[in-house]
Protein backbone atom coordinates (compact mmCIF):
# COMPACT_ATOMS: atom_id res chain seq x y z
CA UNK A 1 0.00 0.00 0.00
CA UNK A 2 1.43 3.41 -0.55
CA UNK A 3 2.19 5.64 2.54
CA UNK A 4 4.40 8.29 3.55
CA UNK A 5 7.34 6.60 5.36
CA UNK A 6 9.01 9.83 7.12
CA UNK A 7 9.38 13.55 7.27
CA UNK A 8 12.20 14.65 4.13
CA UNK A 9 12.87 17.92 5.29
CA UNK A 10 11.90 21.32 6.54
CA UNK A 11 11.74 24.27 3.68
CA UNK A 12 10.97 27.43 4.36
CA UNK A 13 11.05 30.74 2.98
CA UNK A 14 13.33 33.74 4.85
CA UNK A 15 13.99 37.37 3.93
CA UNK A 16 17.69 36.94 4.40
CA UNK A 17 18.36 33.14 3.85
CA UNK A 18 22.31 33.46 4.29
CA UNK A 19 21.67 35.02 7.85
CA UNK A 20 19.31 32.34 8.99
CA UNK A 21 22.04 29.68 7.61
CA UNK A 22 24.68 31.38 9.29
CA UNK A 23 22.61 31.91 12.66
CA UNK A 24 21.62 28.24 12.36
CA UNK A 25 25.34 27.27 11.84
CA UNK A 26 27.05 29.48 14.58
CA UNK A 27 23.86 29.01 17.08
CA UNK A 28 22.96 25.37 16.77
CA UNK A 29 25.97 23.76 15.05
CA UNK A 30 24.45 22.91 12.03
CA UNK A 31 27.05 21.93 9.10
CA UNK A 32 25.59 24.06 6.05
CA UNK A 33 26.32 22.39 2.86
CA UNK A 34 27.38 24.46 -0.78
CA UNK A 35 23.38 23.72 -1.69
CA UNK A 36 22.10 25.72 1.06
CA UNK A 37 20.83 22.65 3.52
CA UNK A 38 21.86 20.62 6.20
CA UNK A 39 21.06 16.60 6.52
CA UNK A 40 20.58 14.77 9.27
CA UNK A 41 21.29 11.14 9.47
CA UNK A 42 18.41 9.15 11.83
CA UNK A 43 19.04 9.41 15.01
CA UNK A 44 19.59 5.34 16.40
CA UNK A 45 15.97 4.76 18.28
CA UNK A 46 14.66 8.25 17.27
CA UNK A 47 11.52 9.62 15.95
CA UNK A 48 10.16 12.20 13.82
CA UNK A 49 6.88 13.46 14.87
CA UNK A 50 3.60 15.02 12.65
CA UNK A 51 0.99 17.01 14.77
CA UNK A 52 -1.40 19.63 13.76
CA UNK A 53 -2.24 21.92 16.78
CA UNK A 54 -5.29 24.19 16.99
CA UNK A 55 -5.92 27.13 15.59
CA UNK A 56 -5.73 29.27 18.41
CA UNK A 57 -2.49 27.49 20.15
CA UNK A 58 -0.43 29.52 22.35
CA UNK A 59 2.85 26.69 21.94
CA UNK A 60 4.42 28.45 19.03
CA UNK A 61 4.39 31.95 20.54
CA UNK A 62 6.36 34.18 21.06
CA UNK A 63 6.94 33.33 17.13
CA UNK A 64 3.43 34.40 14.77
CA UNK A 65 4.91 31.80 12.10
CA UNK A 66 1.88 29.05 11.70
CA UNK A 67 4.70 26.45 12.79
CA UNK A 68 7.65 25.40 14.52
CA UNK A 69 10.44 23.33 14.11
CA UNK A 70 11.75 20.57 16.52
CA UNK A 71 15.39 19.03 17.10
CA UNK A 72 16.38 16.52 18.61
CA UNK A 73 19.69 17.47 20.81
CA UNK A 74 22.54 15.46 22.57
CA UNK A 75 23.43 18.20 25.29
CA UNK A 76 20.65 20.66 25.69
CA UNK A 77 23.30 22.10 28.12
CA UNK A 78 26.06 22.23 25.79
CA UNK A 79 23.83 23.86 23.17
CA UNK A 80 22.28 26.65 25.24
CA UNK A 81 25.76 27.59 26.26
CA UNK A 82 26.75 27.55 22.40
CA UNK A 83 23.68 29.59 22.06
CA UNK A 84 23.82 32.35 24.81
CA UNK A 85 28.05 32.70 23.29
CA UNK A 86 26.51 33.44 20.38
CA UNK A 87 24.31 35.82 22.13
CA UNK A 88 21.06 33.79 21.92
CA UNK A 89 19.13 33.15 25.26
CA UNK A 90 16.58 30.74 25.32
CA UNK A 91 12.44 32.26 25.84
CA UNK A 92 12.04 29.16 27.72
CA UNK A 93 13.30 25.82 29.47
CA UNK A 94 11.69 22.95 30.95
CA UNK A 95 14.12 20.48 32.83
CA UNK A 96 11.49 18.38 34.44
CA UNK A 97 9.16 16.64 31.52
CA UNK A 98 8.63 12.72 31.36
CA UNK A 99 9.29 12.88 27.60
CA UNK A 100 12.81 14.67 28.37
CA UNK A 101 14.09 18.27 28.59
CA UNK A 102 12.84 21.02 26.72
CA UNK A 103 14.22 24.89 25.14
CA UNK A 104 12.67 26.89 23.44
CA UNK A 105 14.43 29.72 20.54
CA UNK A 106 13.66 32.62 17.98
CA UNK A 107 15.51 31.97 15.06
CA UNK A 108 16.30 35.35 12.81
CA UNK A 109 13.44 34.46 10.58
CA UNK A 110 11.13 34.38 14.06
CA UNK A 111 10.73 30.75 13.94
CA UNK A 112 10.14 29.15 17.04
CA UNK A 113 12.76 26.15 17.78
CA UNK A 114 12.19 23.47 19.82
CA UNK A 115 15.21 21.85 21.14
CA UNK A 116 14.26 18.40 22.61
CA UNK A 117 16.84 16.32 24.72
CA UNK A 118 15.26 12.99 25.12
CA UNK A 119 14.58 11.33 28.76
CA UNK A 120 17.65 8.66 29.00
CA UNK A 121 15.99 5.47 28.09
CA UNK A 122 12.70 7.52 26.79
CA UNK A 123 11.89 4.52 23.50
CA UNK A 124 11.24 7.31 21.45
CA UNK A 125 14.23 8.94 20.95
Amino acid sequence: MAKVLGLGGVFFKAEDPAAVRDWYARVLGFEIHDWGGAVFKPVKGGSTNWSAFSADTKYFEPSTAPFMINFIVDDIDGLLAKAAAAGVEPTGRQDEDGMGRFAWLLDPAGVKIELWEPAKGDPEA
